[in-house]
């Protein structure tokens, strides 16, 4: 089966809603456990498989569980709804007013350092996405498989997606989000009983698999940690050279002084 040509065939869409997510309206699915060819890996076919395992998804570069399209003879795995994601979505519940494009390869990151951010979850998109043509608006497949009203497992009420303005004008950053306790860009739902509020970004190990299978999102570290840390690994190995060229002595010197002073800035911190 090719599932290349079959979903580039397809130009007009309409969107499913049930309680919690989004169907794509894609060509016929694949019976369980059949291979497909996928033109993002032309060269290995790909297996229906469900393993519990977590695994970053080759075409989104985010994480997933449980179901996925993987290659039997190298580490390309695919969430399913990534694999059979359509070429075109119209009336998406969440950018209704225009029709949304699958693109394969991101919007080059800013100056090589920052990439764009999906306007529902506020994650930086490192591969596949859907775009908006008429305006900068994108987001994950993961992300155009939720719908504006969702039911969360942990809450007893629906939870409905509060209006876009609410993220740009940086309203949803005062509330406190039920799940992970904290406040950060990107949607935000809101509960229609009392004021319990959702992150986008947290309500997606529904639709990812890692809800269901029990694992937590992994935190990856940020840019600014990872910058320092390189920072601190080159003043490191300077110091060591400065010590072999000074001799011991000298070089117990400047790293005592150099841990003084780390102590010191450390007690100020604090203080």
């Amino acid at each position: 089966m090719t599932r290349n040509s079959s979903m580039k065939s397809q130009t007009s869409l309409t969107m499913k809603r049930s309680s919690s997510m989004v169907e794509f309206p894609t060509s016929p699915q694949p019976a369980v456990g059949e291979q497909i060819t996928h033109y993002a890996h032309s060269q290995h076919p790909l297996m229906e498989l469900t393993l519990p395992e977590l695994f970053t998804c080759s075409g989104c570069k985010e994480f997933g569980a449980g179901k996925r399209f993987a290659c039997q003879q190298c580490d390309f795995q695919l969430h399913e709804f990534c694999a059979v994601s359509p070429p075109l979505l119209k009336n998406h519940p969440l950018h209704g007013q225009h029709q949304l494009v699958f693109h394969s390869k991101p919007r080059p990151a800013k100056g090589g350092i920052s990439w764009p951010r999906c306007d529902v979850c506020g994650k930086s998109t490192k591969g596949f996405t859907f775009r908006c043509r008429a305006c900068s608006f994108q987001m994950h497949p993961c992300c155009a498989m939720l719908s504006t009203e969702i039911n969360f497992p942990i809450h007893p009420h629906p939870l409905k997606l509060l209006p876009a303005f609410n993220t740009s004008s940086g309203a949803n950053m005062g509330v406190n989000c039920g799940e992970c306790n904290k406040r950060r860009s990107g949607r935000m739902y809101r509960c229609t009983v009392c004021e319990y509020h959702l992150h986008a970004v947290c309500a997606k190990p529904l639709i990812n698999g890692l809800g269901p299978n029990g694992i937590p999102t992994p935190e990856k570290p940020s840019a600014l940690g990872t910058a320092a840390r390189l920072a601190s690994q080159v003043v490191i190995e300077f110091i060591g050279g400065l010590i072999e060229g000074f001799g011991e002595g000298m070089g117990e010197v400047i790293v005592q002084s150099i841990a003084r002073g780390r102590c010191i800035s450390r007690r100020r911190i604090r203080e």
